[in-house]
């Protein structure tokens, strides 16, 4: 008995994937429709009917990134100590890198894309709560000495950088750091970076932790 062959995939899901590769590679602004429409082999009006504009792509995978998310910050009720955090925090990192486009050209795309500036706001919205939500818990476990009214700056500062750290990464060395091979590499040290921010109000034996952490996932780039 011949196999099942398998379905074709869908020509709306491969330019999504395909999109997807081309914005992360190159940046959404020198990406154009021709040039996914070429990369796909199907003309321009076979990609004008799954998605009639650019922004249409866009809007379609940043809905994508922001379910992710959704999903993801909700393990911050599960965080009760350094190992948990640097988990949760590598996982956003992963999560932000699957879709990096939007970061390495944030400023321009919520310039041209009015639904992404909004939808953009309730992201950091969200991740200020989960971020919150992460202290808390480290706060009950006696991970961290911090008082509530240091508490939400503390998180804002998280927030920041977990926002900004590709862009930083991307100025520190443009013609690689947002390519695979630097990826490891480039979330290890967003994920430490983010919790350094913390080091003043850790317990001596969570920051120890954390520095041994870091330690093993330097040591396995």
């Amino acid at each position: 008995m011949q196999p099942q062959a398998k379905k074709p995939r869908r020509t709306a899901e491969r330019i999504l994937e395909v999109s997807l590769d081309l914005f992360n590679r190159f940046g959404e602004p020198n990406v154009s429709t021709t040039l996914i429409s070429a990369e796909l082999n199907i003309s321009p009006g076979n990609l004008y009917y799954h998605y009639p504009a650019k922004d249409e792509l866009i809007n379609s995978l940043f809905d994508r990134y922001e379910r992710g998310l959704n999903e993801l910050l909700h393990a911050a009720d599960n965080v009760r100590n350094v190992e948990d955090a640097w988990l949760f925090f590598h996982m956003l990192f992963e999560l932000i890198w699957q879709y990096r486009f939007l970061y390495r050209d944030l400023n321009d795309l919520l310039s041209k894309n009015r639904r992404l500036e909004t939808h953009f706001q309730f992201v950091l919205k969200n991740k200020s709560k989960a971020v919150q939500t992460v202290l808390d818990g480290l706060t009950r476990s006696n991970t961290v000495r911090i008082e509530r009214r240091e508490a939400e700056p503390m998180a804002s500062a998280m927030v920041v950088v977990l926002t900004y750290w590709l862009s930083y990464e991307y100025v520190r060395d443009p013609r690689k750091a947002l390519e695979p091979e630097s990826a490891a590499a480039a979330l290890s040290r967003g994920a430490y970076h983010v919790l350094t921010l913390l080091m003043p109000y850790l317990e001596p034996a969570a920051r120890e932790h954390l520095f041994q952490i870091a330690g093993a996932y330097r040591n396995g780039e």
